[in-house]
């Protein structure tokens, strides 16, 4: 990334539901090496939102939060040591960013300590920082979007697998698709 940018984190959650009372049941991150961790998510006291159509997508029912799940206290304090100083993405930052928010404040953080942006941001930038200086600052925007839709980051096909670790990891796939394809078309012009 460089010096002057925080290392990124791919991150996703699953979540009890998607209403407004819902919370996360599960979170991964994946760094830009590769590193990774998941955790399961014990409700704290008075989540109680659950829906089974949730359940379904997921994979993840209640009862083995309850007796496999990292206490959510554990797993907020854990984040926030290992992803401070990183560059959090999201596919779905508007969510997964409810769903950190959530997290943080049932475990005394303010809900900011830990912000998210969108995943897609990260990909433009990268393609961009790769190809300054090689393609004519007014062709520039047109030669991203074109490494963006050559790699199928806009137009993605794929389901996800709803399961934080797999998802988050499919994020950092893209991202090194469009970094990949960036570098490759940068060695061509120079």
């Amino acid at each position: 990334m460089g010096a002057d940018c925080p290392a990124l984190a791919f991150m996703d959650f699953e979540a009890s539901s998607l209403a407004r009372s819902s919370f996360p049941i599960e979170v991964a991150w994946v760094f830009e090496d590769g590193r990774s961790e998941a955790h399961l998510i014990r409700p704290a006291p008075g989540w109680d939102d659950w829906n089974p159509d949730a359940e379904r997508i997921h994979g993840i029912a209640r009862d083995v939060l309850e007796r496999d799940g990292s206490p959510h206290d554990v797993v907020a304090r854990r984040m926030v040591e290992v992803l401070a100083d990183h560059d959090l993405v999201a596919s779905a930052p508007s969510w997964d960013g409810k769903w950190l928010s959530a997290l943080l404040r049932a475990a005394g953080f303010p809900r900011h300590t830990l912000r998210l942006r969108d995943t897609e941001d990260a990909q433009r930038n990268i393609a961009r920082r790769l190809l300054a200086g090689v393609v004519h600052p007014d062709a520039i925007d047109a030669e991203v979007e074109d490494v963006l839709v050559l790699t199928g980051v806009r137009d993605r096909h794929g389901v996800p697998a709803h399961r934080a670790l797999a998802d988050a990891e499919e994020e950092r796939q893209r991202w090194m698709a469009v970094r990949d394809e960036a570098a490759r078309r940068r060695a061509l012009e120079k």
